[in-house]
């Protein structure tokens, strides 16, 4: 089954961070996967697991409510917006960083040269990237994580997942996020206390960055959950630059979720 593309947005959404207890998250998965059974209603091919990843998803929503939604929402009252417009524009830089190399490994050619043009530009003229003097300059952000470039190399996504304290993933993001985690700069810090500060940081500011989504979404969904898995699905997997091939996967074809050959 396939639908149409949506067409990809471009967002300052950084690239995929450390998550804690990730082995955990993805055995968690595997285990479950075994006993999971689709919900009443016509099944989505892209989402065989969907019980369970429901089940997930009202656990994470919990687990929102309660912890992240608070601290985000204060975090928001007390930083000034310019301060975290810097705090987002810092992280994004050294999103760029690693677009860089998964630009190269794709490659992708005009993409690494935007990140490695707009990662200097914005570190040497943007203080340290808290400003984003590239996108003023009008050099194009090419955001691209191992997942993405998985798909590239030829990966199908396998079927939608949702990770606890996490979210929306795939089989193959899921195992990109494994990689992502190791060559995310700030991940690369010695300083174990500087690191886990930035990771604390980097999920607070996120959080709060999509408070204002999450209300839009809380107001028109019906179904929040379905809502969240499209978007995700069509965001990962439309279009060459985001590592699929314009459409959601057809479960019955073994080359579905695969780049077609360049230039077609």
């Amino acid at each position: 089954m396939t639908r149409q593309p949506l067409q990809k947005t471009q967002s300052n959404q950084a690239s995929a961070v450390t998550r804690t207890a990730l082995a955990a998250s993805v055995s968690v998965a595997a285990l479950l996967s075994g006993c999971a059974t689709t919900t009443s209603g016509p099944a989505n091919p892209a989402d065989p697991l969907e019980s369970m990843n429901r089940s997930i998803y009202s656990f994470n929503e919990g687990v929102d409510e309660a912890v992240f939604k608070p601290v985000a929402t204060a975090y928001q009252t007390v930083t000034p917006r310019l301060a975290r417009a810097g705090v987002t524009n810092f992280f994004d830089n050294l999103g760029d960083a690693w677009s860089f190399v998964n630009n190269l490994l794709q490659g992708q050619g005009e993409g690494a040269y935007n990140s490695m043009v707009r990662f200097s530009v914005n570190t040497v003229f943007g203080i340290g990237g808290l400003f984003d003097v590239a996108s003023e300059a009008g050099i194009q952000r090419a955001k691209q994580d191992f997942g993405q470039t998985l798909g590239r190399w030829g990966m199908p996504t396998g079927p939608y997942l949702v990770l606890p304290f996490w979210g929306p993933s795939t089989i193959r993001d899921t195992a990109g996020m494994v990689v992502d985690a190791y060559g995310y700069p700030a991940n690369t810090l010695d300083d174990v206390r500087w690191r886990n500060s930035l990771y604390a940081l980097r999920v607070v500011n996120r959080r709060a960055d999509l408070l204002q989504a999450g209300d839009v979404l809380d107001s028109v969904a019906l179904d929040k959950y379905s809502l969240v898995r499209d978007v995700y699905l069509r965001s990962r997997i439309g279009g060459a630059a985001s590592g699929g091939d314009g459409r959601l996967e057809n479960y019955d074809d073994d080359n579905a979720g695969k780049l077609p050959p360049e230039g077609q």
